[in-house]
């Protein structure tokens, strides 16, 4: 057999031709989605980040207000507790005035001050 010589078909190539040039297309229209899909995602890192932050600084005052209530109801606590033995303390006073009214006779009044 003899060689053949492949001869273009100007229909094909013209096909070829337009295929190649809508994958192209398609090629540069993904590339761009890509590139907006990756910023996107690096500003929902920058977001994540902020909002990562944001809680932990929200955390930490959490804490120390925990801490400063703790330490604001010891010292209610202990005021509850001084101002019991106050009233304690002042009804015992009373309590020796009465006697000391009840047992007195004389018409003179006395001080118990």
């Amino acid at each position: 057999m003899a060689p053949t010589m492949a001869v273009a078909d100007p229909k094909s190539t013209a096909i070829k031709k337009k295929e190649e040039e809508e994958l192209r297309k398609r090629n540069r229209e993904l590339e761009k989605e890509l590139k907006e899909s990756r910023e996107r995602e690096e500003q929902m890192r920058k977001e994540l980040q902020k909002i990562w932050e944001r809680f932990s600084v929200a955390e930490e005052a959490e804490e120390r207000l925990c801490s400063q209530l703790g330490d604001l109801e010891a010292e209610s606590v202990n005021q509850a507790r001084a101002y019991n033995a106050h009233i304690v303390s002042l009804m015992d006073q009373l309590s020796k005035a009465n006697v000391l009214v009840k047992n007195h006779r004389s018409p003179v009044p006395i001080s118990i001050l």
